[in-house]
């Protein structure tokens, strides 16, 4: 004889209330469903039970990330620090700093190339909004060709941590010692592993990324909107047809180009 007790929805309906659930409801609503019989409910609860494991593998990710920082950095304002564009043939070195308070929690946050153009954008803009200092510097390739990358480095990190306009008491940076401030303390991929180090790794990706935008405008025909002044194939290429503008670093552009001219 069936049962008498109805179901709380058709199949169709309740796999699409799983699908869109937020993982804060999912726990009551896979323990709410786990015992219905149906072949569509009990799929989309064990697709729902492995989207609640990632989003618990995410969130401890995270709260890791904050945990690490604090572990570094101590109790006071802690600034994370990291560059992009170091690398480039073409644009600025732009180096971020960046204080996090420890709530509200930035969820997603990651180094920068681990993440997607619009969720880069999309956590800037939540960094912005909750960051308790943030601070840009930018270096014009110009400056890079006559000082030399490591001098410019430690400019642009000692220059950003003084525009965010704070007193650090801890300044945290990706990578090896760079001697930019006397609180200075490295991690080797940190901007995968210290909260703010990613933070600091996603604006200034973001901000560089605006700026090789406009200046792709400025000079069409050298691909710098799409390589962000990368060594790209169509990039090089360019740079042999019609030879240097004053956006290139002619120091970085030897190995490939023998004879340099102005744009």
């Amino acid at each position: 004889m069936p049962s008498k007790t109805p179901h709380p929805g058709t199949a169709r309906e309740i796999a699409a209330t799983l699908a869109d659930a937020s993982a804060e409801s999912l726990p009551s609503l896979i323990e709410r469903w786990r015992d219905d019989p149906r072949a569509q409910v009990r799929r989309a609860i064990e697709v729902a039970g492995r989207r609640l494991e990632r989003e618990r593998a995410e969130r401890e990710r995270v709260l890791g990330m904050y945990a690490l920082m604090r572990e570094m950095g101590g109790e006071g304002i802690v600034l994370g620090v990291d560059e992009v564009g170091r690398g480039s043939v073409a644009g600025p070195l732009t180096v971020c700093a960046v204080a996090l308070p420890d709530d509200p929690v930035v969820w997603g946050i990651n180094d920068s190339k681990q993440l997607t153009p619009r969720r880069r954008e999309e956590l800037s803009a939540r960094i912005h909004q909750v960051a308790e200092a943030i601070g840009i510097c930018h270096i014009p390739p110009a400056e890079i060709d006559e000082l030399g990358m490591s001098t410019c480095l430690r400019r642009a990190m000692a220059a950003a941590v003084e525009h965010a306009g704070v007193d650090p008491d801890a300044v945290l940076i990706d990578g090896n010692p760079v001697h930019a401030h006397p609180r200075e303390r490295t991690l080797v991929k940190g901007d995968a592993r210290i909260a703010c180090i990613a933070a600091a790794s996603i604006v200034a990706k973001v901000t560089r990324d605006e700026i090789m935008v406009e200046l792709g405008e400025q000079y069409p025909g050298y691909h710098l909107a799409e390589s962000k002044g990368y060594a790209s194939p169509e990039h090089i290429a360019a740079i042999r047809a019609h030879g240097l503008t004053p956006v290139h670093r002619a120091s970085f552009c030897q190995n490939f180009l023998e004879t340099a001219r102005l744009f």
